[in-house]
């Protein structure tokens, strides 16, 4: 009997580690979005809070680590055991790291220069990256909270038109660098948050990939998989 609850109590742990990971994700997601919404209505408060409220996520990636180094020391796994650990372990990362995009977006929203006037069409191709890049956070997310390996192959896939927006990008801000210094400042400004919501999309395929080998055990990286 006392072994058999020894394994229930572990079970009960990996089920609680993918949970908080699953939890670290829906907070990744509300700050970048959070983040996006600061920056489109020019909300410095909505900004300054989501900054603040960066510490939470790096709480919370302490606190998986922290469970990922007790379940190896006590437990021992292997197999598709040791996989759930090492998985929470790496896409608390990649999540720790979407945190940190969404406190850089914020934090540009109160370097944006003003004095030319930020006008809603400036945002237009912004807003298309933030959509995608969300759409497959969320996916991936949920990829993992279900173990849905066809879900995460079609993270893999949406990378392609996400690198694509990306390089259109560079295309939608060349009028605002004719417009002088300060639509100078606005443009590299606005590619600066580009390439964070690129990198976003790119951290949401990383864990899609993890969610591949959790269930799969094979380690397959999109550049091998799609091209």
């Amino acid at each position: 009997m006392e072994i058999k609850t020894t394994r229930q109590d572990y079970i009960h742990n990996l089920e609680q580690l993918q949970q908080k990971v699953t939890a670290m994700g829906l907070a990744a997601s509300s700050a970048v979005c959070r983040a996006m919404e600061a920056l489109t209505t020019g909300n410095a408060a909505l900004a300054r809070q989501v900054m603040q409220e960066d510490d939470r996520i790096d709480d919370m990636i302490v606190e998986i680590e922290n469970r990922c180094l007790l379940l190896i020391a006590k437990q021992q796994p292997i197999a598709h055991d040791l996989r759930i650990i090492a998985t929470g372990f790496k896409i608390s990362t990649d999540l720790e790291r979407i945190g940190d995009h969404a406190f850089d977006i914020a934090r540009t929203e109160l370097e944006l220069p003003r004095e030319r006037g930020v006008r809603p069409e400036d945002f237009r191709f912004i807003r298309e990256l933030a959509d995608s890049a969300v759409e497959m956070l969320d996916l991936s997310i949920q990829a993992y909270k279900h173990a849905d390996v066809l879900l995460a192959e079609e993270v893999c896939k949406k990378d392609d038109a996400m690198d694509e927006q990306f390089a259109r990008a560079f295309q939608e801000c060349s009028p605002l660098m004719s417009e002088g210094p300060a639509g100078v400042r606005l443009g590299t400004q606005l590619l600066f948050i580009a390439h964070f919501l690129e990198r976003i999309g790119d951290h949401a395929v990383n864990i899609a990939e993890w969610v591949i080998y959790l269930e799969t055990a094979e380690r397959i990286r999109k550049s091998e998989k799609h091209g």
